[in-house]
């Protein structure tokens, strides 16, 4: 049996500000794993400066240059890329992408975390998220109570990215760290597994508005990101190039749409300049083939063009006597939705001063794919000192990384 190369996942710290930090992947290939790793540096928080991908379809080779944070633990980032990096030696490669579990991962138990708190201050849920991603817990569902003498009782549904939540010592480390942030406020805190309700049910069914469900026009996308290909170039692959502006998981949008695709890159650079994002990818059809049906080119240009337009979809409305957030973003076919979604909304609203009273996430089918929906419903007291246009105009700045 194989075990995974420790060198596959090689980190170089920034020496001084303004550096960008290197890491380097070196191992076996597979359909997607440009994907994953975006994904995986996504959710770390760090954005790609600049990055390099080489592959012969065996073993592939990539290299990002990304803007790290004074908080990141790099230790932690190099275990979760490796775990996605297929293992070096053939008998246990073979395994990984045949067996049935790979392909068609169980759903992660889904815990409840409950407390009391003295009152509800503003920015209370974004802290005890922040707490949770440095955790490695997704927030799934939240209910938030008020009762009478002011106390509130706080009902956050999430799920655990190391599967130990069950555990004593892991439910320890949890309320240690809850308690450290939380400190006087908290009266009580208990963790217990959700009932069947919470987790057999994940698709939505309510209504959701043009806002969330249109696609934008046409015309107007393509001014905005501009996707070409050339099939002169090189005998065996086709050049596909994109210019379009920057936004926070550019790279990770680009990767999980071809992986959507099964279309696979054989060699790319990407870099950030002054004003724009400039990509060049030599890619190929799963059976090795170029892409050359201009009809085949037309629908993978008008994706990548709405998934780099309109990587998320954001819409304030109303919802009877109150006023409901909206944000939807699209699953890949894999099931994995956007990474720290949750914690771009309430770190947004927290900014605004504006309390959350609910929040539901759930999956809705919408032009035959799937999409993340998260509802936000916010307090009414605080929402109506600040308009509905600032509100969404704040959300999608933080989402995009445009703050």
């Amino acid at each position: 049996m194989g075990i995974l190369n420790d060198d596959a996942v090689l980190i170089k710290e920034a020496e001084k500000a303004g550096d960008k930090t290197l890491i380097t992947v070196n191992c076996p290939d597979k359909t997607g794993l440009g994907c994953d790793l975006c994904r995986i540096i996504l959710l770390f928080g760090l954005s790609i400066a600049k990055g390099d991908a080489s592959t012969d379809g065996k073993w592939c080779y990539l290299v990002f240059w990304v803007v790290g944070k004074p908080t990141t633990r790099w230790y932690l980032l190099r275990e979760r890329l490796r775990e996605v990096c297929p293992p070096c030696t053939l008998p246990m490669a073979e395994i990984y992408y045949f067996r049935p579990e790979f392909q068609q991962p169980k759903p992660p138990k889904v815990f409840l975390l409950k407390f009391w708190c003295t009152f509800d201050r503003k920015g209370l849920l974004h802290d005890v998220t922040k707490v949770l991603c440095e955790l490695e817990l997704s927030v799934k569902r939240v209910k938030v109570f008020t009762a009478p003498d002011g106390t509130v009782m706080d009902l956050l549904f999430v799920t655990d990215t190391r599967e130990l939540l069950h555990t004593k010592k892991r439910q320890e480390e949890t309320k240690s760290q809850l308690n450290a942030m939380l400190g006087d406020n908290i009266l009580s805190f208990e963790i217990e597994l959700a009932g069947h309700e919470v987790t057999a049910n994940p698709q939505g069914s309510a209504f959701l508005p043009p806002a969330i469900t249109d696609d934008m026009d046409n015309a107007l996308i393509s001014k905005r990101v501009s996707v070409k290909f050339d099939n002169e170039l090189s005998p065996s692959h086709t050049l596909m190039q994109i210019l379009c502006q920057d936004h926070k998981g550019l790279i990770y949008d680009i990767m999980r749409t071809l992986k959507d695709y099964n279309i696979q890159v054989s060699y790319g650079r990407f870099s950030a300049k002054v004003k724009d994002y400039e990509v060049d990818l030599f890619i190929m059809q799963v059976d090795g083939k170029k892409i050359m049906e201009p009809e085949k080119q037309k629908v993978i240009c008008s994706r990548l063009q709405m998934e780099l337009v309109r990587p998320l979809r954001v819409e304030v409305m109303s919802r009877g006597p109150d006023t409901e957030l909206l944000v939807a973003n699209p699953v890949e076919l894999a099931g994995k939705g956007r990474p720290l979604v949750f914690y771009d909304i309430t770190l947004a609203i927290t900014s605004l001063s504006i309390r959350i009273f609910s929040v539901e996430i759930a999956r809705h089918k919408i032009h035959d794919r799937e999409w993340e929906v998260y509802r936000v419903l916010l307090d009414e007291g605080d929402v109506a000192l600040v308009p509905r246009s600032t509100i969404k105009e704040c959300v999608v700045k933080n989402l995009m990384g445009w703050e």
